[in-house]
């Protein structure tokens, strides 16, 4: 989630679309159901600050010029995330833990694995890793991994420590391990190589932490994107709430912020060469930034939206465009009438 954002019966700290932008402005807290009581939790939401650093204007780069729509053929589908490859678009549905998968340049994305299936009830961030599909289970603290062809390799469930979890995104490194997220706990959880290639048992397993992380804030979404370094020996970790970045040294286990404007509302995050696009759901935009060498700093290139971008939560590219959802999640959140029947993502030209 990226996000992430919430469902109705879960505790959460996402974000709204740009038609209740103004209630977000004002720091409007999320009041949600818990999934096992009728306790509420309430989260503040980000403040969304414009990133200073003269990258062009969103409104300039807004819609028409080959965009595309890629629909999903789900009525619960809330698109969380998505990810492709050569063969295949895949996207992750927080409202029911669908995968939907289509060939890249398709109009419809059909449902891949079911939801429910292997206890996958809630799907936020999504990656391919050869034949593998690696999903985020979000508020349910599990973990998936896929064969490509349906058939699944292993389940994680995070440890118990009686902590709230969202786990949020993951990223695969050179050597393949894999790296994983929790927005609410200050954490970066690992799968070894190994088992990420290993058969397809249908094994449960517990995640294993691997690293800490600095600055959370209690009860708020912090670590949530999550993409490899240029350099392969390090990783590149967005905060939702506080909207840092931060760059984390697999080799030393240092983590240092890295030196870019604030990106509030920071979610789902792709690098191509030293650019990241980084998915901004309260915004409704995504932030191009260019990496300095060593990945210490980010410059903003730009902030892109389109006409009816709603609360974009994840962005991927796929043949030379960008993938971005449109995941619907202030409805999801708040029970209000869907923007539109179709849940829709967003297929731009990469420039």
């Amino acid at each position: 989630m990226s996000s992430r954002t919430v469902p109705p019966h879960t505790a959460s700290t996402c974000a709204a679309s740009t038609r209740t932008t103004v209630r977000v402005m004002g720091r409007r807290a999320l009041v949600t159901l818990t999934a096992t009581s009728a306790a509420l939790t309430a989260f503040t939401l980000p403040a969304t600050a414009a990133s200073p650093g003269g990258p062009a204007p969103a409104h300039a780069l807004q819609g028409g010029n080959g965009d595309q729509a890629i629909t999903l053929d789900g009525s619960r589908a809330f698109p969380e995330s998505v990810a492709a490859d050569r063969h295949f678009v895949y996207a992750s549905s927080i409202g029911d833990g669908t995968v939907y998968r289509g060939r890249p340049g398709a109009t419809t994305l059909e449902p891949f694995l079911p939801a429910g299936q292997d206890g996958r009830t809630q799907a936020a961030g999504i990656k391919i890793t050869g034949n593998r599909l690696l999903v985020a289970g979000a508020f349910s603290g599990r973990f998936f991994v896929y064969s490509t062809s349906g058939r699944l390799v292993a389940a994680y469930t995070v440890p118990e420590t009686g902590e709230q979890t969202l786990v949020n995104d993951a990223a695969v490194a050179p050597n393949g391990d894999v790296y994983i997220t929790d927005s609410l706990r200050a954490v970066v959880y690992r799968i070894p190589a190994a088992e990420v290639d290993g058969p397809a048992t249908g094994a449960h397993r517990t995640l294993r932490v691997a690293y800490h992380l600095p600055d959370y804030v209690a009860g708020q979404s912090n670590g949530n994107g999550i993409t490899t370094a240029p350099d392969g020996t390090s990783l590149i970790i967005g905060y939702w709430y506080s909207g840092a970045l931060y760059r984390l040294d697999l080799t030393t286990g240092g983590v240092r912020r890295i030196d870019a404007p604030p990106l509030p509302s920071a979610d789902g995050i792709v690098r191509q060469g030293n650019t990241l696009y980084v998915a901004r759901s309260v915004n409704n935009e995504v932030t191009e930034l260019r990496l300095s060498a060593g990945s210490t700093r980010a410059v903003v290139v730009s902030e892109r939206t389109f006409p009816g971008a709603d609360t974009t939560t994840g962005v991927a590219v796929s043949g030379g465009r960008l993938l971005v959802t449109n995941s619907q999640m202030d409805t999801y959140l708040y029970g209000e009438p869907l923007t539109s029947p179709a849940f829709t993502i967003e297929s731009l030209p990469l420039r």
